[in-house]
């Protein structure tokens, strides 16, 4: 096994193929990641065959990240290894499509896997907090029925409901070290839905590591790889470095 490129008390970053180091990856509860999607002719943009089998050992649990032409080009590959659950839709701010004879696309996919029994697997359901306002009124009886009472409401203003499948985050758009980089609330969801606190996650293709630093931030452990050592460095660099707070992942 490799030495660590980085590591502290909740994240071990390594630089190469997670294939290469098997072992640093036991015990974990959540294969959280964003592989290359094979949509363009780009150097780093190539779907590495095979992998989501080798991962199968590794965790019951996957979210990855992608767009409708990758899983719909290497789906065959994912299912029927994996059992398809669920799915969420990141709206983007802005978009990034190059073709003007079609739809902007300001989105992307992160589809959730699992292995085994669905009432086994662990879940944390997300909520937010923007609940429209219920208010329950309790009417007294009017005057002219000769029993004069003061009337009285009960406001029960906002509360919890269940995350929608469509979760809007503003990219990293101007500010990545890397060309894919995912912002931390668009992470924290499923990190948080599908991990408990204090388990371990992996990351197989690390890119900025942004993975981890949601990991370290929420109480989880994360082990994830970068093969490009450039932006293994800079990973690296991020999370030595950058200190990060809750408003990050506005």
């Amino acid at each position: 096994m490799s030495a660590p490129y980085y590591s502290d008390d909740f994240v071990t970053l390594y630089h190469g193929d997670f294939r290469e180091n098997p072992a640093a990856m036991n015990g974990a509860d959540l294969i959280l990641t964003d592989p290359p999607y094979g949509d363009t002719s780009l150097d780093w943009d190539s779907w590495p065959g095979g992998w989501v089998h080798e991962v199968l050992p590794l965790a019951p649990v996957m979210w990855m990240f992608g767009s409708m032409r990758m899983f719909l080009d290497f789906g065959s590959q994912i299912m029927p290894a994996w059992t398809f659950s669920q799915d969420i839709v990141w709206e983007k701010h802005n978009g990034s499509g190059f073709l003007n004879d079609r739809f902007r696309r300001v989105h992307e996919h992160a589809l959730m896997f699992y292995q085994g029994l669905w009432p086994s697997i662990y879940k944390s359901p997300q909520h937010t907090y923007d609940a429209v306002a219920k208010t329950v009124r309790r009417k007294a009886r009017p005057a002219h029925m000769g029993n004069i009472e003061a009337g009285s409401y009960t406001s029960v203003d906002g509360g919890p409901r269940l995350m929608t499948s469509v979760l809007q985050v503003r990219s990293e758009h101007g500010r990545a070290i890397h060309p894919t980089q995912k912002p931390l609330g668009i992470l924290r969801p499923l990190l948080e839905y599908s991990c408990p606190p204090g388990g371990l996650v992996v990351d197989p293709f690390g890119g900025s590591c942004s993975t981890a630093i949601i990991a370290r931030m929420t109480g989880r452990r994360c082990v994830t790889f970068e093969a490009n050592e450039a932006y293994a460095e800079a990973a690296a660099k991020r999370l030595s470095q950058q200190a990060f707070n809750f408003e990050d992942i506005a």
